[in-house]
């Protein structure tokens, strides 16, 4: 039902893109104590999903500058290193190639303090990631949004759909042990704030018996 496609908008929402004085770039640097000590990655890695318009990147954006973890906009990545087999006329998106994304991420993604931003997540290694994030958006708040970027009808239908039906959380669970899958609110820039300071925390105890707990 969900097919890995790119479509060429970008993913912040027009009046969010101020959100703490600026967005991190897709690929910012890491900070250096991210790198691995002795085979163990010092820094967790967080993949955030959620049907688009949810609000990935600018919450991604914003939890990287407050914990100062790298920041992978997998649809940015896929265009500027071309991971992807072509374009997609019908669905007006690059068709993603996920081994190609897979193979590109793999030496960073073992380093650790990543978080990556993304609309699917079952084609991601599992050891890859220590949570995984989905956003959730009310329909009538998620249709607004999508009906700015300009898509059409047929899209509109079909990422509503996905929400409605939970797509993306039932696709996290079946990917990673449900332990590791937290669904957030994400319909205001307050839920913005409320989730950026949860996992802020969440990072602050990684590692710790209840850093799941949240």
């Amino acid at each position: 039902m969900w097919k890995h496609t790119i479509r060429c908008v970008s993913a912040s929402f027009t009046h969010m893109e101020t959100y703490q004085g600026k967005l991190i770039s897709s690929c910012s640097e890491p900070n250096p104590d991210m790198v691995q000590e002795g085979g163990q990655r010092k820094k967790p890695n967080i993949l955030v999903t959620g049907t688009p318009g949810t609000g990935k990147t600018t919450m991604c954006s914003a939890l990287a500058e407050a914990i100062h973890l790298r920041h992978i906009n997998i649809g940015e990545l896929v265009k500027e290193k071309n991971l992807h087999d072509g374009w997609d006329d019908e669905l007006d998106c690059y068709v993603i190639n996920e081994d190609l994304v897979c193979d590109e991420l793999e030496d960073t993604m073992e380093e650790g303090g990543n978080i990556v931003d993304y609309h699917g997540c079952d084609f991601f290694p599992v050891r890859w990631f220590d949570i995984v994030v989905v956003l959730q958006t009310d329909n009538s708040v998620l249709y607004d949004r999508l009906s700015k970027r300009g898509y059409s009808e047929s899209k509109l239908s079909n990422n509503f759909e996905c929400e409605i039906f939970q797509v993306l959380l039932e696709e996290a669970k079946e990917s990673y042990p449900e332990e590791r899958v937290l669904a957030l609110k994400s319909d205001t820039i307050e839920d913005i704030s409320r989730n950026v300071a949860t996992l802020t925390d969440w990072v602050r105890n990684w590692n710790s018996p209840s850093s799941l707990n949240l």
